[in-house]
């Protein structure tokens, strides 16, 4: 194996600052500008989405965060990928559960890169024409691009870039991130700005953070923030644990866990805002629209969330003083959004080939080829990107249950001692322990107990046992087990082909 591919030979992020930009970059993505505005306008009621807002930042600091934390220190003190971390972890025989994580994610990426190129697409879209003025011409551009050939164009330059992104190592990880998540924040800052002073934006905004407490009583809503959570910050996908094996001792495991969970949740906060504030400005004050039909538009503009962000936010903008340069900007902050994310999954991907001795040139090439074909479903049939969001979002579940796993049966108490070691960072108290080992098992079995009810008597009713059905019990239950006979079947040679 080529020396300088390898993690351990000395290759590192080279400052804290280039490492907390990268690690906010796998946790900042389209996530919070384009799935987390609808699923809380879909959660929360008429009076508020306040309720949802609290079991959100609960989950943050019960879920998220410590994941995070436990995904730096096992891959910092392995420096390998998933399924390496597995087996130095808990042995040979578990391989195919650190198999099953690495395809969670990957299975996420199939349809996420086509996400990134749809932003792509409007960016390109923004800075070339009009915006739409009208429902119909919106749906017109949105339905051309998704009818034509040029969707696989998009999608193949967002798997391009994101390969050419990671094909010299962490040293080119680092350097894009200082550029992509500072221009990030400075896009979703001046949007904010611009969405705030808009008259009736205040409505939008009261009503994201007014919570309805009756709504915590409701199972739903907890199942909804943990899964939103766990796709906001990346915890639970092995994305840290990927990152941390570049990670110098100094940078601080606890540290930047809170850094990195506590900032993404502020961008999603900040686009909420945004998203709100634009969309109850527009509608409300000018199309006369109640919140009641505000919030339907918001809940109901099309599969995997596809209306609000594509259909009906250029719409808006185009009604808006200097609304055309704001859509170009908020355009490009999803597409940088998209990629810093999209990277640190391509070198998730391609690490778990590193490590059975393959150059990183040719992982990154066989990755990319990989993610571009099995993404050709999602690109084709927005019912099965929809679908794929759904069975893998609810998987990301089992990903943080069996993390926490790894980390129970090494041993919580001895991993939070050897953090203990390190001066440059905080201190890792016992509640830790407490959530490793008790909370977060405990919440990913009831929540995915409570969401195989709801599948039977809501999502899918009737239909519960069908495979066929988008949202069935049976669509998880067997995508999973079909992962996991596949990887518990090969186990011995995931194992065996590690160096």
């Amino acid at each position: 194996m080529s020396k300088t591919l390898d993690a351990s030979t000395g290759h590192r992020f080279s400052t804290r600052w280039g490492f907390i930009l990268s690690a906010m970059g796998i946790a900042v993505g389209t996530g919070n500008i384009w799935r987390f505005p609808r699923i809380v306008a879909q959660e929360g009621s008429e009076n508020g989405a306040g309720a949802f807002i609290i079991a959100w930042v609960i989950f943050l600091f019960l879920w998220s965060i410590p994941l995070i934390i436990a995904e730096y220190a096992l891959g910092r003190k392995h420096r390998s990928g998933v399924i390496g971390v597995f087996v130095k972890s808990l042995g040979k025989k578990f391989a195919w559960m650190g198999a099953f994580v690495a395809f969670v994610t990957a299975a996420i990426t199939f349809f996420y890169t086509v996400v990134v190129g749809w932003c792509i697409f409007y960016l390109y879209q923004t800075l070339t024409h009009d915006l739409p003025t009208t429902t119909q011409a919106a749906m017109d551009t949105w339905n051309t691009y998704q009818s034509g050939n040029s969707i696989f164009l998009f999608h193949f330059l967002a798997i391009a870039f994101a390969g050419m992104a990671i094909w010299k190592g962490v040293g080119r990880i680092e350097k894009i991130n200082k550029i992509l998540i500072p221009a990030l924040l400075v896009i979703v800052v001046i949007s904010v700005i611009r969405a705030i002073t808009l008259p009736g934006a205040g409505e939008g905004i009261a009503y994201l953070f007014r919570p309805d407490f009756a709504q915590l009583r409701e199972p739903k809503v907890w199942l909804a923030a943990l899964t939103q959570n766990a796709w906001d910050t990346g915890a639970g996908w092995g994305l840290f644990l990927t990152y941390a094996a570049y990670m110098k001792k100094e940078h601080g495991a606890v540290k930047n866990a809170f850094t990195t969970g506590i900032g993404n949740n502020m961008v999603s906060l900040l686009s909420g805002i945004m998203i709100f504030g634009t969309v109850f400005a527009i509608l409300g004050a000018e199309m006369a629209m109640n919140s009641s039909e505000i919030l339907e538009v918001m809940k109901t503009s099309g599969p995997a969330s596809t209306g609000l962000t594509f259909i009906w936010m250029p719409q808006l903008f185009a009604r808006m003083v200097m609304g055309h340069p704001l859509a170009i900007l908020f355009f490009l902050g999803l597409t940088f959004a998209g990629f810093s994310s999209l990277i640190a999954q391509i070198e998730l991907c391609a690490r778990i080939f590193i490590d059975t001795g393959m150059t990183r040139k040719m992982s990154v090439i066989l990755v990319v080829a990989l993610i571009y074909v099995l993404g050709i479903p999602a690109a084709m049939n927005l019912n099965w990107l929809s679908n794929q969001d759904h069975v893998w979002g609810i998987g990301l579940m089992i990903s943080g249950a069996l993390m926490a796993f790894v980390v129970i049966k090494s041993g919580v108490k001895k991993l939070r001692l050897e953090m203990h070691l390190d001066e440059h960072d905080w201190q890792l108290k016992s509640w830790w322990q407490l959530v490793i080992t008790y909370f977060i098992p405990f919440a990913a079995i009831a929540l995915l107990v409570w969401w195989f009810y709801l599948a039977a008597t809501v999502f899918a009713p009737g239909e519960w046992y069908n495979p066929f059905n988008s949202f069935s019990i049976m669509t998880c239950l067997a995508q999973w087990a079909l992962m996991l006979g596949v990887f518990v079947l090969f186990n011995k040679k995931l194992a065996g082909s590690l160096v």
